[in-house]
């Protein structure tokens, strides 16, 4: 079977790394809870005219906790599929997987602190 062209192949991993967004925006409510706090932080942002470093750091957190976010489920779908059972040991895995969502929530939260209590209040 001939090899597939660089760009043919390209496009099509584009096109699966859509579907994959897509099934999570569409099935995974802790996805679609993060998009409508990216959603509400964007609009503070035009609202309060945050300068660009402000921007910068505000998409790279949303950026992290839907990328981790999305990363968390999967572990999660994998770890279901391989145990569909309760097992300690893939608990411990979905808890961990879990904790890295919340580090970078923190991180986020922490982030946004700075940038908009000075001015709110």
């Amino acid at each position: 079977m001939p090899k597939e062209p660089f760009i043919i192949n390209r496009i099509k991993s584009i096109g699966f790394a859509f579907k994959g967004l897509f099934i999570l925006l569409r099935t995974e409510s802790s996805i679609q809870i993060q998009l409508v706090i990216a959603l509400a932080v964007t609009v503070a942002g035009f609202y309060f005219g945050i300068s660009k470093t402000e921007w910068m750091l505000q998409c790279v957190c949303i950026g992290m906790v839907m990328g981790i976010e999305g990363l968390n489920t999967a572990v999660e779908k994998i770890a279901d599929y391989i145990q569909p059972e309760y097992d300690q040991k893939i608990g411990l895995i979905k808890d961990i997987s879990a904790g890295a969502v919340m580090t970078v929530s923190i991180v986020a939260v922490i982030v946004g602190c700075i940038i908009y209590w000075p001015k709110v209040f």
